[in-house]
């Protein structure tokens, strides 16, 4: 009954641009990502790009969950926005412990599935930002919205073979010679699985309202 009487009340809609607005901001970030890992002396700017992106994504956030707590009538369940918004954040944050590693130990050469794994995370945030205008009429968009979910768990599949790819020829490359780099370079490969594993997350998310919804 409850949710009957919901259906008929007008429900607060400004949660879509603010999904829209970091989903937006996912995408700069990634893109800042990306080109840090093409590495040489432009490196530390693109660190500070993604740390910049960032913090907008965490305002944004902050927006959400206070815009939760005051809005009446909310276009699905209180948790589900919590828990998008969340997984959402939750990939740029991993961006940024990415740059973090890459600051912390001074890396300015990146191997070549390193880079691969960037061009994909930028794709998974493009997904992203395809999906969530979706999420306001989904009983129309249900398909739609299930390819390009599956397409976001295609992604982090492809993103997790590189990452055992590189950290093989990582080993392979580093076995006889600096330990160090083979340890730097093994942990610059886990934050960016990371990455794509929170896109994975925003993808289960979507799927959950969907089903909770349609």
């Amino acid at each position: 009954m409850l949710r009957w009487f919901r259906a008929f009340l007008p429900k607060e809609e400004r949660f879509f641009d603010l999904f829209a607005r970091h989903a937006r901001t996912s995408v700069s970030c990634a893109i800042a990502l990306q080109d840090m890992l093409k590495g040489g002396d432009e490196t530390p700017v693109y660190c500070q790009r993604v740390n910049q992106f960032e913090n907008d994504a965490d305002n944004i956030t902050r927006e959400v969950l206070t815009a939760v707590r005051r809005t009446f009538i909310t276009p699905f369940d209180r948790g589900d926005i919590k828990n998008l918004i969340t997984s959402m954040d939750d990939a740029v944050d991993q961006m940024q412990q990415t740059a973090k590693a890459v600051v912390l130990f001074e890396v300015r050469a990146f191997e070549p599935p390193m880079r691969e794994m960037g061009a994909l995370i930028v794709e998974c945030a493009n997904l992203v930002v395809r999906a969530l205008p979706l999420l306001q009429s989904i009983g129309q968009n249900v398909s739609m919205l299930t390819l390009i979910t599956e397409e976001l768990t295609k992604l982090e599949g492809r993103v997790d073979d590189l990452h055992d790819i590189g950290l093989k020829e990582l080993f392979l490359k580093h076995r006889h010679a600096n330990t160090m780099d083979f340890i730097v370079g093994a942990e610059i490969y886990d934050h960016l699985e990371k990455v794509a594993d929170r896109f994975d997350d925003v993808a289960n998310e979507i799927n959950s309202i969907v089903i909770e919804q349609v």
